[in-house]
C-alpha cells in the first residue's frame, strides 16, 4: 500500500472507530521517518477565546500516539488503548491544531514486537507535540497499550 493509501486508511479507520475524530476534523497529514502528523482545524475545536480547547489538543495528541502505534505494530486486530498521559501546555494554539508523534526508536519497536509477540501484550512510552508554526503549544507523553 502507498503512502497515501495508508494515510487515508488510517484517517477512515479513526472517523469510523472514534466518532469524535470526524466530528473534530481530524485528518492523518503526514506519516514518515520522523513521525505520524495529524490535523484539526481550529473552527471545530475553538474555546471562548477563539483558540483551542485544551481539550482537543489533549484528544489530538493522545490520536496522535495511538496512531503511530497502531501504524507501527502492523497488526489491524490488536487492541490500543493509553494506560496512563500527561499533557503540558506552554502556548495558546490560534490556528491549525497540529499534532506530531514522533517516531520510537527501531530498538524500542523492535523490543515492544517482541514482548507482543510473546505474550499478546505490550506497553510503550510515546511523546507527542502540538505545535504552531514550529513553536511547541504543549507536550504529551504517554503509555499505551497494546493487546491482542
Amino acid at each position: 500500500m502507498d503512502g497515501d493509501a495508508i494515510l487515508r486508511e488510517t484517517e477512515r479507520y479513526f472517523h469510523e472507530m472514534i466518532p469524535m475524530t470526524r466530528a473534530m476534523g481530524v485528518q492523518v497529514a503526514a506519516l514518515d521517518d520522523e513521525g505520524l502528523v495529524l490535523t484539526a482545524p481550529l473552527e471545530a475545536n475553538h474555546n471562548h477565546l477563539g483558540t483551542a480547547f485544551g481539550g482537543s489538543l489533549s484528544a489530538i495528541a493522545t490520536l496522535a500516539g495511538y496512531g503511530m502505534l497502531w501504524l507501527e505494530l502492523g497488526e489491524r486486530d490488536a487492541h490500543v488503548v493509553v494506560r496512563q498521559s500527561e499533557i503540558d501546555y506552554f502556548h495558546p494554539v490560534r490556528g491549525e491544531i497540529r499534532s506530531i508523534c514522533r517516531r520510537p526508536s527501531a530498538i524500542e519497536m523492535e523490543d515492544f514486537k517482541a514482548r507482543f509477540g510473546r505474550s499478546g501484550k505490550a506497553r510503550i512510552d510515546l511523546r507527542v507535540t502540538v505545535e504552531e508554526e514550529g513553536r511547541v503549544c504543549a507536550a504529551f507523553e504517554g503509555t499505551f497499550v497494546a493487546l491482542k
